[in-house]
């Protein structure tokens, strides 16, 4: 190594070393994991693409056991036939929409062969001077045929409670144990049409497919990576420089340096000298 930089081989700059090291491999790890979220992404819009508006299936010939449940089944369209369970139907607290607070109304539907599948008929916003919606709309009697999508369902909240009729979270297994049938605790069905109809809450909608800006992240987190390095090398450029002063093949570098930043401020000056004439000339017209 030129003696020049024998400044490199101290310990204050393997410390700045390992720092860009660092500071390279957490960019990198971030970069990743953008990756990631953008691969998830783009598995969600597949699904959605696939399933969203696909044709109605019988339920048993998506879901083979009443706790199974795949990923690549979300959002698949089923149809189920039979009646709605409304004495036991359940509210789902702290459910958002809008910016406004309100709750998922959860009704179960028992199947014509005993089984029961958890249909979400909606959000309904909490009411002006309770907490609970204003009105909750009943579900139509008889028998009904009931065309949802199919979502997985979400895990106990343990240190969260909820008042007779209500639950913190769309939590299968919990709600199965309340009633006195086999109940469906791998998915629950996302009301699309029922008929009859009957009034509802606000139902879902399609989820926009879009990637969003994963992909930007994380070539600005690699680029980050990179410039850690970039950064590393001008400074020991600049230090090199400092250090080596009253070299003379520095001092001729350094003064041809100057040259030509002196050289691009007359250039730019003439610019603009140049075109403040152009501008009086065109007044003096």
């Amino acid at each position: 190594m030129n003696t020049g930089w024998r400044f490199l081989r101290s310990s204050r700059w393997a410390g700045y070393l390992a720092v860009t090291v660092v500071f390279a491999l957490v960019c990198v790890w971030l970069g990743s994991w953008q990756l990631a979220r953008r691969d998830a992404a783009v598995a969600e819009n597949d699904r959605v693409a696939a399933n969203y508006d696909a044709a109605p299936r019988p339920i048993g010939d998506v879901l083979s056991d009443l706790d199974s449940f795949d990923a690549e089944d979300k959002w698949t369209t089923v149809s189920l036939t039979g009646s709605y369970l409304s004495d036991d139907q359940l509210l789902v607290r702290n459910r958002p929409m809008g910016g406004q607070p309100g709750f998922e109304l959860l009704v179960p539907f028992q199947l014509d062969d005993g089984d029961i599948v958890v249909v979400d008929r909606g959000w309904l916003p909490t009411g002006e001077q309770q907490d609970k919606p204003d009105v909750v709309p009943d579900a139509p009697q008889g028998e009904v045929t009931v065309v949802a999508r199919l979502k997985a369902g979400e895990p106990t909240l343990k240190d969260r409670t909820a008042p007779e009729g209500e639950i913190p979270s769309i939590d299968l297994p919990t709600i199965a144990a309340k009633l006195d049938a086999p109940v469906y605790t791998g998915a629950y069905g996302e009301l699309a049409s029922e008929s009859p109809s009957a009034d509802t809450g606000t139902l879902g909608t399609r989820p926009p497919e879009d990637e969003g800006p994963h992909l930007s992240y994380a070539f600005q987190w690699f680029v980050f990576a990179l410039l850690g390095f970039v950064g590393l090398g001008y400074a020991a450029r600049q230090e090199y420089r400092l250090e080596n002063a009253d070299d003379p093949d520095e001092q001729k570098r350094a003064a041809e340096r100057e040259r030509r930043r002196r050289a691009k401020a007359k250039s730019d000056n003439d610019i603009e000298d140049e075109l403040v004439e152009q501008a009086s000339r065109a007044e003096r017209r």
